[in-house]
């Protein structure tokens, strides 16, 4: 795994659950106890898309829900990062090919990280926004022109 140098500043994240049945949602919440407590290495939950760098997608995701995943998307500011946490967003899980589920989710915004699991553990989610922590960092420094 690389290191992280570049990325000056909190890493924060916005949470968007589209349909899950909230097993992932609690594995994200357990990231943020005094366990893990994710919050001590600049990662912070944000409630608002606009605030956020890096976007936590949960949940097999539901016809009327994919407009919306859409514009949360289009809000964040670049650069930017998308995570996929569990089976359900990866691939529709148990819902695949149900008559009310449109995706994997990578069919409705572009996907970063994928986090298998149903549901996937604290240390697996953390694992994911360090990734995504790497990939802002690169883009980051595409952005600034110093090119590696």
């Amino acid at each position: 795994m690389g290191k992280l140098t570049n990325f000056k500043r909190s890493l924060w994240v916005f949470h968007a659950s589209g349909g899950s049945c909230n097993a992932c949602d609690i594995e994200i919440i357990a990231a943020l106890t005094p366990r893990y407590d994710v919050e001590r290495f600049g990662i912070k939950l944000v409630g608002s898309p606009r605030h956020a760098d890096v976007l936590l997608v949960t949940g097999a995701i539901p016809r009327d829900f994919a407009d919306k995943l859409r514009r949360v998307y289009e809000q964040m500011p670049d650069p930017k990062a998308v995570i996929v946490i569990g089976n359900c967003g990866t691939s529709g899980g148990v819902f695949y090919d149900s008559y009310n589920i449109v995706g994997p989710i990578d069919e409705i915004i572009p996907v970063d990280v994928y986090v298998p699991g149903c549901p996937p553990r604290p240390e697996a989610i953390i694992d994911a926004v360090v990734k995504a922590w790497l990939k802002l960092e690169k883009l980051e420094k595409q952005l600034e022109g110093k090119e590696e």
